[in-house]
């Protein structure tokens, strides 16, 4: 199985979901995660406020934030490669990086959003009420 390590930038907490607003990003990170360990995918996941020694000893990613500054992360790498930077992955990309099945990920946001459609409303036709 491939390896994915996620380098971000400093954060008030591990995950960035503290404070009064909140990032949804940082949200949707959070749920993926969790989801791809609860089906047994571990990702690590370095903030540079917790880990800044991690940024340190990996060379590849001390010589990424030297040449980019921390406004390049965050920064992922598969198998000690950088594949992703300034950004995270989307669903579909972690799906294919870390080649796991879609359901690894939990469900997609257009899945969800027809699924809430379709039980809205007074049951008529596409939400055309006539009565």
């Amino acid at each position: 199985m491939k390896t994915m390590k996620i380098y971000e930038p400093a954060m008030c907490c591990s995950t960035g979901l503290c404070g009064v607003g909140v990032d949804t990003e940082l949200l949707r990170i959070s749920t993926v995660l969790n989801t791809l360990e609860n089906n047994g995918v571990h990702v690590d996941r370095f903030n540079l406020s917790n880990n800044p020694q991690k940024f340190v000893t990996n060379q590849t990613i001390n010589n990424y934030v030297k040449e980019n500054g921390v406004d390049g992360l965050p920064v992922v790498v598969i198998d000690d490669e950088i594949t992703i930077t300034g950004r995270y992955p989307t669903n579909d990309e972690f799906v294919k990086l870390l080649n796991v099945p879609e359901n690894y990920i939990g469900e997609k946001p257009d899945a969800v959003n027809a699924a809430s459609k379709k039980t809205q409303g007074c049951g008529c036709s596409g939400g055309d009420c006539c009565c």
